[in-house]
């Protein structure tokens, strides 16, 4: 797949340009194994970049003249370097302008450049195909133009791309892991301080199942920013009756329950998942340590239920498949990954058990809503790379 994915692109870029491509690069999405919707929110989150890239063919050229052409969509954007860079009516577009208008604000030399993308990451399936695309470009960049960017700093970049020239007030970790990724390890991210750790993801018997509800959403519609403004506007409340309080992170269970009737009904569900999350996550992480995945896939089950019933980020289609497996012996456990509304389950199974469980899953969700599902095998990947001819 990743073979294929690099010779079309490299193909298409040549067909196209009637030159060689001098460098290839490989962003990858990512899952998140827990940890939903507090990466905004001061907690850890615990994702991993995964084997599904957006492919980059880049060269240089040797005027001011900048050509990207998404293979996919079979569409073409032009600009001149030296012009302003504005958001456009192309989202795609934008998610790339939004890093190349920070590397000019930077006063960073570049000069005028040629790209083809292709990727085998699907859309709207909440695995980040955007920050691969900001973290491609980024990354891109930096090694083409030798801009001398840290991981970091090019992580930043593509979140503060996409808040800017987008429009989404994104946390950190969907950038973070794909540029920090690497091959069979999750990164547990401090989402404050950005201090990380990585911890062996050796799932032994037990693989990862994404099945994809293709219901499509994106951020900006789907009322990811609203829950945004709910969670601050509850902690400035909580942080009114207890001083001490500084992110949900020094927030307990109890103070939220204390609080319940001040917040309102809608507020305290929030909170209240957040400060839960935060403390699966924790738990998440010892789970893998110790190599426990009966309590992994618990942990899992239950920030699905937070999420579908407190966070209320969730929808029919996925509570649908997150059900439907329950009592699947081969399944240890089940949620929505991803900003909500759509997207994927992502499900702890036995190896071997996948083909039989899709067949099973896909006849069921076809039959409920008319809706053919979509599963991927994933694998714990590196992040962003140069590929090597």
């Amino acid at each position: 797949m990743k073979k294929k994915l690099i010779q079309e692109t490299r193909a298409h870029f040549e067909k196209s340009f009637q030159k060689k491509t001098e460098y290839i690069f490989l962003s990858p999405g990512r899952i998140n194994i827990i940890g939903e919707h507090i990466d905004y929110n001061d907690g850890f989150v615990l994702p991993a970049a995964i084997n599904k890239y957006i492919c980059f063919a880049i060269s240089k050229n040797d005027t001011s003249e900048c050509t990207i052409i998404a293979k996919d969509l079979n569409e073409t954007y032009k600009f001149d370097w030296n012009d302003k860079l504005k958001p456009i009516d192309k989202m795609w577009v934008n998610y790339i302008l939004g890093v190349l208008h920070q590397l000019k604000e930077k006063e960073f030399a570049l000069q005028g450049f040629n790209i083809v993308f292709s990727s085998t990451i699907p859309m709207g399936a909440g695995l980040s195909s955007s920050a691969a695309l900001e973290c491609g470009i980024g990354y891109a960049m930096n090694k083409v133009f030798d801009l001398g960017l840290s991981k970091q700093e090019i992580a930043l970049i593509g979140q503060r791309s996409e808040h800017t020239f987008v429009g989404v007030n994104c946390g950190i970790m969907d950038q973070f892991a794909s540029v920090f990724g690497k091959k069979n390890k999750v990164i547990k991210l401090d989402c404050n301080t950005l201090e990380y750790e990585y911890h062996k993801a050796d799932f032994k018997k037990y693989s990862l199942l994404l099945l994809d509800s293709n219901v499509k959403h994106t951020h900006l519609t789907s009322g990811y920013n609203v829950r945004r403004q709910e969670v601050e506007q509850g902690l400035s409340i909580i942080k009114q009756h207890f001083p001490e309080v500084k992110t949900f992170r020094n927030c307990t269970e109890n103070m939220v329950l204390e609080l319940q009737d001040t917040l309102g009904e809608t507020l305290f569900k929030r909170c209240y998942f957040v400060v839960k999350e935060i403390q699966r996550v924790q738990d998440a992480v010892i789970a893998i340590e110790n190599s426990d995945f009966n309590k992994l896939g618990e942990l899992m089950t239950k920030t699905h239920f937070g999420l579908a019933k407190e966070y209320e980020v969730s929808c029919d289609e996925i509570d649908f498949l997150v059900a439907a497996v329950q009592n699947e012996k081969s399944v240890l456990g089940a949620r929505m990954m991803g900003g909500g509304f759509g997207g994927c389950s992502i499900n702890l199974v036995k190896k071997g058990s996948e083909n039989e469980l899709i067949e099973k899953i896909s006849k069921q969700y076809k039959d409920t809503f008319g809706i053919e599902l979509k599963s991927y095998k994933v694998k714990i990947s590196n992040g962003t790379t140069l590929f090597n001819n």
